[in-house]
C-alpha cells in the first residue's frame, strides 16, 4: 500500500475521554454492491451506554468529525452496534478533536490498552502513525486501523491495516452521474487532496468516462493537507455551489462531514441537480428536504470490516496485516435508497460485473 502522507498538527493536550458509544444500525435498506446487500446506517439508541456482554471489549478511536458525521465514523458505529448482539460486546468511544497533536492520538489509545479494551480500532488513516508507536508496547492486544498503513518495512503482528477499494464503488457511482445527468456536466468535491481521496475522484471519473468520454467533471478539494477539510460543511457548501454554478448538475463528494454542505448546496439549487453521498447510505440520514435530491450514495462498508475486525477477536485469531475490501466481497458498493437510480441499476450491475471479472481494471491515481 502506498505511504500517505503524514498529517502534523499543533495543539494542547487534552486528557483521553471514553464515553459509551454509538446509534443503532439499520438492516432495512436497499443498497446494492456487487450484489443486493444491506447498508448499516447510524441510528438513535445509543447501545453502548447498555451493552454489558462477556464478548471482546471493543474501542473505537474516531476520526475528526467524531459519531454523528452521517459518514465514515458513522459507519465504523455500525459494525460495532451489529457485534453488540452478535458478539455479545461491550464497547467505548475515543473523541478526536479538529487539528490533534499525534501525542493525543497515542494517549487515547494507551488509554484504551491500559483499560483492556481489544480489539482498539483507529477510525481513520491518521491513527497509523500513534497505533505504530503504541501496538508493540501492548503485543497482546488487537489493533485495527481503517484506511490505514504501517510506516516500517514491517507491518506489526498485532495490528490489521483495514483497506477498500474505493475506486471501484466510485466508479460505479461515476457511471450513475454519467447516466443521470442531463448537462454532461458534473462534479467530485474532496475533503483533503491526498492519494486515499484521490482514489474516489479517479474511480469516480473513469466510471462517468467509461459511460460517456466526452463528459465533463470538475474537481475541487477543500483542503490541500489539513484534515479540517472533512469537517468543514461551509467547505463543502461553497465548492459545491460553484460548480453548480457553473452547470455541473450532478455532484459527488468525499469529504466526511463537509458532505452536509454539498446536500445544501444540491438543495439550494434547485430540482434537477443531484448530489451523491460517500461511505454510509446518506439519503437514510439526510433531512428530508434534502433527501430528494441525492442520487445514490458510494458505499464504503467500513461497518463490514469493522464487524469482520471484532468477529476476529471473538473467534481468537484476530486479522493482522493488510485486508481489501473490494466489489468482490461487497467491501464498497452504491445505494439505491430514495429509488433515483432504479432504471440504471442493470447498467450499473454490468459494469460491477466487469470489474469483479477482470475486464476493467480501474485507476487508483487520476
Amino acid at each position: 500500500m502506498r505511504r500517505l502522507t503524514k498529517i502534523v498538527a499543533v495543539a494542547a493536550c487534552a486528557s483521553v475521554v471514553l464515553v459509551g458509544c454509538g446509534k443503532n444500525d439499520d438492516d432495512s435498506n436497499d443498497s446494492k454492491g456487487s450484489g443486493s446487500n444491506n447498508s448499516a446506517s447510524a441510528g438513535t439508541e445509543d447501545v453502548c451506554k447498555t451493552a454489558d456482554g462477556d464478548g471482546p471489549k471493543v474501542a473505537l478511536a474516531y476520526d475528526v468529525g467524531g459519531r454523528g458525521d452521517q459518514s465514515f465514523n458513522d459507519a465504523a458505529y455500525a459494525g460495532v452496534a451489529k457485534a453488540v448482539g452478535e458478539f455479545d460486546v461491550t464497547c467505548f468511544e475515543g473523541e478526536a478533536a479538529t487539528g490533534e497533536a499525534e501525542s493525543v492520538r497515542e494517549e487515547r489509545l494507551r488509554g484504551m490498552a491500559e483499560q483492556g479494551f481489544s480489539p482498539i480500532i483507529g477510525v481513520g488513516f491518521a491513527y497509523s502513525e500513534s497505533v505504530n508507536a503504541v501496538a508493540p508496547d501492548y503485543p497482546d492486544t488487537a489493533f485495527a486501523v481503517v484506511d490505514g498503513f504501517d510506516p516500517d518495512e514491517e507491518a506489526n503482528p498485532n495490528v490489521a491495516y483495514l483497506g477498500f477499494a474505493e475506486h471501484e464503488g466510485s466508479f460505479l457511482v461515476g457511471a450513475a452521474a454519467a447516466l443521470k445527468t442531463e448537462k454532461d456536466h458534473i462534479g467530485f468535491v474532496g475533503g483533503v487532496h491526498n492519494d486515499l481521496i484521490k482514489k474516489f475522484e479517479a474511480g469516480y471519473v473513469a466510471g462517468a468516462k467509461a459511460v460517456n468520454p466526452k463528459i465533463k467533471v470538475d474537481v475541487t478539494y477543500i483542503e490541500e493537507s489539513d484534515v479540517k477539510g472533512f469537517a468543514d460543511p461551509a467547505g463543502g457548501k461553497a465548492a459545491a455551489t460553484a460548480m453548480y454554478d457553473k452547470g455541473a448538475d450532478i455532484v459527488f463528494h468525499a469529504a466526511g462531514g463537509s458532505g452536509t454542505g454539498v446536500f445544501e448546496a444540491a438543495t439550494a439549487a434547485g430540482a434537477g441537480n443531484w448530489a451523491i453521498g460517500v461511505d454510509s447510505d446518506q439519503y437514510l440520514t439526510a433531512p428530508a428536504n434534502q433527501q430528494k435530491q441525492i442520487l445514490t450514495s458510494m458505499l464504503k462498508r467500513v461497518d463490514v470490516a469493522t464487524l469482520d475486525m471484532i468477529r476476529s477477536v471473538a473467534d481468537g485469531t484476530p486479522l493482522s496485516s493488510y485486508q481489501t475490501y473490494d466489489l468482490k466481497v461487497d467491501g464498497v458498493g452504491y445505494s439505491t435508497s430514495g429509488g433515483f437510480v432504479d432504471d440504471i441499476t442493470g447498467d450499473l450491475d454490468e459494469w460491477a460485473t466487469k470489474i469483479k471479472g477482470g475486464e476493467i481494471t480501474v485507476p487508483t491515481a487520476p
